[in-house]
Parts: C-alpha cells; structure tokens; sequence
C-alpha cells in the first residue's frame, strides 16, 4: 500500500505550506541491504510506466494514466498515490532538474531517460509529498533495481541522499532567491517564454501585474474533476448523491473532488461528461448569445476528441437545429461519434475534412448559422490538466499553430452565412493566439465584426441573486472597445480559454 499523500500548496512566492516534515529531521532507512525492498510497489511501479510512455512515447499522462491504473489492478489508495506522483512528477519537471543538476557529477542530459525519471519520482516524493524520506529512497532504489539495473540504483540512492538534505523552500531559496524571468522559472515550474507570455496576457487584459505568481501557483494546483449532465440527456442528481458538489459557474455542471471517473453515474454510458467548466461555457455561450432559429445549420470545425460536439449537439437537439461535427483526423473523429452516441442521430453528422481546405472548395456551398473553431492551439490554458505540455511545447510549434489558426479563421468566415455566429476559442492565454488572431482576422475581412463576447459569456454562466456568477470585469479585456474575454485558473478555478464571438 503506498503511503499518504498531500496537495502540492504553495503560497504566493512559491514556497510550500503544510508539508508536515519542516523541522523535521529526516530519518534513513537502518536496513542492511539485504532486507530492502528489491521490487517495485505496485503504485510507484504504474507512475513510472506512465512516465516512461511521455518521455519516450510522447504520450499524453491524462490519457495513459486511467488505463495503466486498470491495467496494473490498483486500489484506490494506490490509484491516488499515483495520480499524485504521477501529475506532480511531470509538473515540477523544470524545478527538479534545477535541484538534480545541484546532486549529479554530470549534466544531467546525460543521464539516461529512466534513470532521470526514476530521480524525478524520487524527488517529487522526498520534497513534495508526506512520504518519510527513508521510504521514498527505499522504494525508489528498488524500483531502479527491478526496472532498470543494479548498477544505477547506487547512483540514484547517492543523488537522493543528496536532495534530501534540504527541503524545497530551502532549495528554492538557494537556487531562485530573486523575481527574474530565470528564478520564476525555477520557482514555478514553467519555461522562460510560457512565463513571459502569460505575463504578456496579464498586461494585455489589465490584470494587476501583482497577479503574475498566483497565476503561476494556480497552474501547478491538482484541479478538480470538471463534470457536466448533457442538456436535456444527463442526469446531474444521481452525480451529486455519488459525492461531487454542483458548480456554482455553470449550469448542469459539478466539480469531484477526485476517484475514477468511470465510476460516476452517468459517465460511461455518456450522459455525463468529463469536461472543464471554462470549455462547457464557452460552447453554451455561442449557443445563447442569440435566440436560436428553426432549422438552424451549425458546425463544430475542429470537433475532436468530442466535448463540445456533445454540448452542442444536446442543445441543437431541444431548439430544433442540426450540427456538423468535422475533424482532420479519423481517429479523433471515431471519438466524436462516440461523445455523440447518446444524441438523437438524426441531429448531427460528422465529417472527416481539413477545416483550411473545407472553406476554400468551389464545391462546398453549404454555409452554417452557427459556427464554433475551437482551434488548436499551445494548450498553456490547461497546464494544470497536462503538465507535461509545459515541457514539450516550444516557441517553434507557436509559430506553426498561429499560422494555422489564421487560415482556420479565414475559412470559418467564407462558411457562415451572413449574420451567422462565430466563435473562436482557444485553451491558451497568449496573445498570439487569441486578442491578436481576432484583431488580425478583423483586418482581413472587412466584413467581419467583433460582438459583445463578455455578455454572452456571462449569460452562459449561471445567476447568483440575478447577477451572472462570471463578474465581467474578470473576464474582459482591459481594451474596452476589443471586447474579448479570458478565463482564468486563478480567478474562475478553470483552464484559461479564450472566447470571442464574431458575426458578418
């Protein structure tokens, strides 16, 4: 059974709260070799497969972590266990190789993939989880031994022994004691350039520049499982009495504090959705923004994995509209007829197209009322949720991605019919974008216009004592007349997407 586990607090500089070892003297295993562990536990075992998968694989934590805990028959003590290391591991990346290159005779590069996995692991534990040092380097040690080798695990016992002898504040205060770019970096967790850009958005949007380290420690906060109940498909009262706690954001949503997700009501027969509370709005706003017309045409333009499809299509299905679900790929495609299976299918179709190449075929003539490009973008929006992200974006994918954003929009403009909605969305707080890619594409078109994104923002959301639970001054621009609107980890608990609604 692994041992207890803690949220990774932090107050506004960083530094960690109620970790419950400050103070504490550390205390080493007194085994002789012989009597220690030599095989992984189950729980540590799982995290470093799942580690393995994003470092060589490329693979997404969110996506290998459900199956792998299935797979290896953890309880859900265990499966907490993992989560935790697992998600903490990948999100403090940055701050432990700061910490490891301090303990290693080399630079760390150097070292192979699962030995500096392995380290990470091992750090995570000693520096940011109720695990008691002399666990944490048993359990590590014997890990390397039965993954990797005999001869690496002296070298990961020597390294920890070394990490151990401070805590984080105190590695933190040694290696990132001032507020550069560079100590933030540390500090926080995030690369140098995600840093500056959100800085970036903050000024852009009038934030107070006093924000910067909440926002910060707000991507590296665990979030909350984000649930919603398909309008009139799902059932969000069988969700509650299972244990989660309605949303006070958004409508037919609820907020679980953790466990599988497969196990909730609902949510394996697809009536109830895992899906971030910022993301849910964002597909209500454009759907309530403006009364909705008989036999209403919409299109999700980049629909996979199948969200938003799923919300939109539940609400076509109540005004008597129809959507168009299209995606690039087919596989993500296979997934959005799968969020779609519980919907009437006489309300949607999908497509398999290059959403570029859709709105600029002579041959395509169809043109929707409604439109949602949900545009792929960095993801810096949901550092919380990816944490690997932060580490395997670079500024290069940025310049590739704004490029496709622009052409997506052009496009999505040539498919509305004139007076047609349109909403752009990205998961990103850059500026790149999003402010800048709606400005540009205003300038391009000339027929485009800018609509009252915020107030369809705050319809979307619900109403406490007749006023929308998203107060306006969060969420707009600080650009009066630019009128586009920007969650916020921090302020709203969701990932930072991006809305604005455009008509022509």
């Amino acid at each position: 059974m692994a041992d207890d586990t803690s949220q990774n607090r932090r107050d506004t500089k960083g530094r960690q709260r109620n970790r419950g070892q400050q103070g504490q003297k550390r205390q080493y295993s007194e085994k002789a070799p012989a009597q220690r562990a030599r095989s992984a536990d189950p729980a540590r075992l799982t995290a470093f497969q799942i580690l393995q998968a994003v470092t060589n694989e490329d693979a997404y934590a969110n996506l290998v972590l459900p199956a792998r805990i299935r797979r290896n028959k953890l309880d859900r003590q265990d499966a907490a266990f993992t989560t935790e290391l697992t998600y903490g591991t990948l999100r403090n990346t940055g701050t432990y190789d700061a910490i490891l290159a301090e303990c290693v005779d080399r630079p760390i590069g150097k070292l192979d993939k699962p030995v500096l996995d392995a380290l990470r692991l091992g750090t995570h534990q000693l520096l940011n989880m109720r695990v008691p040092a002399h666990a944490a380097l048993d359990t590590t040690v014997a890990l390397v031994r039965s993954q990797i080798g005999a001869g690496p695990s002296g070298l990961v016992n020597a390294v920890l022994r070394k990490v151990s002898q401070q805590s984080l504040d105190e590695w933190l205060d040694a290696l990132a004691p001032g507020d550069t770019d560079n100590d933030l970096s540390v500090r926080y967790a995030h690369p140098t350039w995600i840093l500056r850009a959100i800085k970036q958005s903050l000024a852009y949007h009038g934030r107070n520049p006093e924000d910067f380290p909440q926002v910060l420690a707000a991507n590296n906060i665990a979030p909350e499982l984000n649930l919603i109940a398909l309008p009139g498909i799902g059932e969000l009262e069988p969700v509650l009495e299972y244990g989660a706690t309605a949303s006070t954001l958004a409508p037919g949503a609820a907020v679980f504090a953790g466990g599988d997700a497969g196990r909730i009501p609902g949510v394996a027969e697809g009536t109830i959705r895992v899906q971030d509370i910022g993301s849910q709005l964002t597909a209500r706003a454009l759907v309530g923004a403006r009364s909705v017309q008989p036999d209403e045409t919409w299109l999700d333009m980049s629909a996979g994995p199948g969200g938003k499809a799923a919300i939109l299509a539940s609400l076509a299905a109540t005004r008597g509209a129809t959507i168009r679900a299209n995606d690039v790929s087919d596989h993500r495609t296979k997934l959005v007829e799968q969020a779609l299976r519980v919907v009437d299918e006489n309300v949607w179709t999908t497509s398999v197209a290059d959403g570029v190449h859709m709105g600029n075929d002579p041959d395509n003539t169809q043109r929707f009322d409604r439109i949602l490009l949900d545009a792929p973008c960095t993801g810096l929006g949901a550092l919380r949720r990816r944490p690997e992200s932060r580490w395997r974006r670079t500024p290069q994918d940025l310049a590739t991605l704004t490029k496709l954003q622009a052409q997506l929009l052009d496009a999505a403009v040539k498919m509305l019919k004139p007076g047609g909605l349109l909403a752009y969305v990205t998961c990103s707080p850059h500026i790149a974008e999003t402010a800048l890619q709606v400005t540009d594409v205003i300038k391009r078109q000339a027929t485009v216009q800018l609509l009252d994104s915020a107030s369809a923002m705050q319809q979307a959301a619900l109403e406490n004592e007749g006023e929308s639970a998203l107060a306006r001054d969060t969420i707009i621009s600080g650009e009066a007349d630019s009128n586009m609107t920007q969650l916020w980890p921090d302020l709203h608990k969701t990932d930072a997407m991006f809305f604005a609604l455009l008509t022509h």
